[in-house]
């Protein structure tokens, strides 16, 4: 039987992946990522399906996360489409809307100078360009102190407790829309600065709301931590603007920390930005992206993402191939010490803090579960068990949402009426897919009676009692 791998990978959707979709999901694609800063509805429509159709082609759920673009300040069009700033010179960030040059360009906010003040600085192109700001007035006049080029489009970073875009845009608010009515699994908030910022997105999101990623990569988000992961369904450690916003020494001490936080709040949480990046280029990544990748798996990160290495690079499938090898040898190493969250007084997390206290013990192989919204699994994730847990629900959004959770391998099953009949379809699935052998022993997590919140656990040998006609187990 395959090395079932616990951590997720989060592959971004772009130019060039957008044609070798299946080859993504054989190699290991669990979640899709499609970033909402870039191309057009239509763009985003055809990617969404061409994930799905991608999944039911390959045979293996792969959940959607769609990437809201949040209060971004970019920069506006340059008639060359790309500039070279050199040390020493002035560049002015206008508020108008002609395209820009090496004296200046417009940017996506035009109330940029009334945030800003004189010695502030301001990074463009995630750090590759550094301004400080020398006066403002009509635009915000700056000196290059950091030279280096910049295209059409780039971030324009400055401190986001300055900031004074609303949380929620206006384009957030309708692709907010468009996700809900196109079913999405996962929505990640970018540039989170506060818990309530969360709280207000997740108000317009309907009954059957997808999952709330909040990003945290702002300083406001690291100091608010605790209550944003407290107001969010999942995390994502987004390093790129948070490299940029903070110093870059501090970043693995803060992606350390907040995996912690989050695992011990049973909140999963995404290692994002870099990963690979030299992969965009080559064929193999560095030794340094190797074990980095190895550190988010050690810390227990429930998943990392790959961004540009899967969106805009030259070895999209490679990337995915390693991440999903460094994933399974650095997870089954015995090094990957979980951390389980803490124990709610409920009967739901009692029974998934005991289920993975029984498989502490040795000779059980894996947990399966009956779900129908997903929870029971998540609740199993959150304990960090140390066997794969396979996850039936007959909700097919409530699968794909799991596909996020480390260590949950979702798949579709009905549920009958009959608690002892839903075990023995468990079982029959779980030999059929090559998960287990008969005799091994595996923890089933469900309820009883049938249709109760989850109550029972039971240590069963896979191909023992069978059902008797009547249903009932012998």
């Amino acid at each position: 039987m395959a090395i079932k791998r616990e951590t997720k990978l989060v592959c971004t959707i772009g130019p060039v992946s957008e044609d070798l979709l299946p080859d993504l999901v054989v190699a290991g694609m669990d979640v899709a990522r499609v970033n909402l800063s870039h191309g057009s509805r239509e763009d985003h429509e055809r990617m969404v399906k061409g994930v799905r159709d991608a999944a039911a082609e390959v045979g293996r759920p792969v959940g959607i996360l769609v990437d809201l673009s949040g209060p971004k300040v970019r920069m506006g069009e340059l008639a060359a489409g790309e500039v070279r700033l050199e040390r020493g010179a002035r560049f002015v960030l206008r508020r108008d809307d002609a395209p820009g040059d090496v004296s200046g360009a417009p940017t996506t906010y035009p109330g940029l100078a009334g945030d800003l003040e004189p010695g502030d600085r301001v990074l463009l192109a995630d750090g590759a360009v550094e301004l400080r700001v020398a006066d403002v007035g009509d635009g915000v006049i700056t000196d290059v102190v950091r030279g280096g080029s910049i295209r059409s489009g780039a971030g324009v970073n400055v401190p986001a407790e300055r900031l004074g875009l609303p949380a929620i845009t206006p384009k957030d608010e309708s692709d907010i829309e468009w996700a809900l009515s196109a079913e999405i699994d996962m929505m990640a908030q970018s540039f989170v600065r506060r818990a309530e910022e969360v709280r207000a997105v997740r108000s317009l999101l309907g009954r059957v709301q997808p999952l709330l990623v909040a990003k945290i990569e702002t300083g406001p988000a690291v100091r608010d931590a605790d209550a944003i992961i407290e107001a969010a369904d999942a995390v994502m450690v987004a390093r790129g603007d948070l490299g940029v916003e903070l110093p870059l020494e501090e970043i693995p001490l803060i992606q350390r920390d907040l995996v912690g936080r989050a695992t011990r709040a049973g909140v999963p949480v995404i290692v994002a930005t870099q990963m690979l990046e030299s992969m965009t280029r080559s064929a193999r990544p560095t030794r340094a992206e190797v074990s980095d990748v190895a550190s988010a798996v050690f810390e227990g990160t429930d998943a990392i993402m790959l961004s540009a290495e899967t969106a805009i690079g030259a070895y999209p499938i490679e990337a995915t191939q390693t991440a999903v090898r460094i994933a399974e040898v650095a997870g089954g190493s015995g090094f990957a010490l979980p951390t389980p969250a803490a124990v709610a007084p409920t009967d739901a997390h009692l029974v998934a803090q005991a289920a993975a206290s029984v498989c502490l013990q040795g000779g059980v192989i894996a947990i399966a579960c009956a779900t129908r919204s997903g929870r029971t699994a998540a609740l199993l994730s959150a304990a960090r068990p140390r066997v794969p847990i396979y996850a039936f629900s007959p909700d097919e959004r409530a699968v794909r949402r799991l596909t996020l959770y480390r260590g949950v391998h979702p798949s579709v099953l009905e549920h009958p009426q009959n608690t002892d009949v839903l075990i023995e379809m468990m079982d029959r699935r779980m030999v059929e897919e090559g998960h287990a052998r008969p005799g091994d022993a595996v923890v089933m997590v469900t309820a009883s009676p049938f249709g109760a919140p989850t109550n029972l656990l039971k240590i069963h040998h896979l191909g023992s009692s069978p059902p008797s006609p009547d249903g009932n187990a012998r």
